[in-house]
């Protein structure tokens, strides 16, 4: 019989915020689209890249941090976007998930917009520390030292439509189910679900107010964020975030420059975890190179005229 340090706050955990989901949980869901969703890759129409840092439920002892990166371009003569997302580390207690996965969406115009088809094909791989907590020091269950699971494919794909103002996207990572093999036992990648959409509303050339909705599901189990961000002179941000059944969040962020950006989120618990956390932090850098397209003027001949 063994006793791992976490146990009993993951569990907890698990079953009050995240319903069994194991894709990390970001609350600045609106600056990391391309992540949840393969349609989104090249609808900026620049080349972008984020960086996401989240430290949740900090508190405990082993609680869950998640690293990820992305990076996407359209790219013309492909009619779509290709990118690049990493989930550089995703620690949980003794277990840590790196996945790496490209991306391609086909875009085409629709009405006021555009919209894509998008697919993400990729690998995740699991390790187990070795720093274990056990009651039974015999137990030939409970590894002696690092341990690292088998690389397994993973696929992805989405639909994203986007206008000046409005977006709507829907997805599903990890379509495969496949398991990742530690030999004695394995664990299994399930099938999550992603629905995202906002909508801006300007109030004046220097205000602006987009709320949006953000829905995770996995199996039986879904959560729903619910989000507003106010932006100002399009230089400052504010914001606030309602996640059903699990916290109130707080963001706030700056355009350091024309291309670069800051935002930070703070997560303050609602569930029962808010006798044990002091809440989760969240940093944000995201750049975003703007492609300007070559316009050929137009020579007219005055004998064609």
């Amino acid at each position: 019989m063994k006793r791992i340090q976490l146990v009993v706050s993951i569990i907890v955990a698990s079953c009050a915020s995240v319903f069994a989901q194991q894709d990390p949980q970001f609350s600045q869901n609106m600056f990391n689209k391309l992540y949840t969703n393969a349609g989104y890759t090249g609808s900026s129409e620049g080349i972008c890249g984020s960086l996401l840092y989240r430290n949740q439920w900090t508190g405990f002892e082993g609680n869950p941090t998640s690293v990820v990166f992305g990076i996407d371009a359209p790219v013309e003569f492909l009619h779509g976007g290709l990118g690049l997302s990493v989930l550089a580390t995703d620690e949980l207690g003794f277990e840590n998930t790196f996945a790496a996965k490209l991306s391609y969406a086909f875009r085409f115009n629709v009405g006021q917009g555009n919209l894509a088809i998008g697919a993400d094909f990729g690998m995740v791989q699991k390790s187990l520390g070795g720093d274990f907590k056990f009651i039974d020091a015999n137990d030939p269950l409970i590894p002696t030292e690092s341990q690292s699971g088998q690389v397994v494919p993973d696929l992805g794909a989405g639909i994203y439509y986007n206008s000046d103002k409005f977006y709507a996207g829907l997805s599903a990572s990890h379509l495969t189910e496949g398991e990742v093999d530690f030999g004695d036992f394995s664990s299994k990648l399930a099938r999550h679900h992603y629905l995202m959409a906002g909508y801006r509303i300007e109030f004046s050339p220097s205000m602006s107010l987009t709320p949006s909705v953000f829905v995770k599901n996995v199996a039986d189990q879904t959560q729903v964020d619910i989000n507003a961000n106010v932006d100002f002179n399009n230089r400052f941000w504010a914001g606030a975030s309602y996640r059903l059944e699990d916290a109130f969040v707080v963001m706030a962020g700056l355009n350091i420059m024309p291309n670069l950006r800051l935002g930070y989120s703070y997560d303050m618990t609602t569930s029962e975890l808010k006798n044990y956390s002091s809440g989760s932090h969240e940093i944000m850098l995201g750049y975003c190179y703007k492609i300007k397209k070559k316009v050929t003027p137009i020579i007219r001949n005055v004998r064609f005229m």
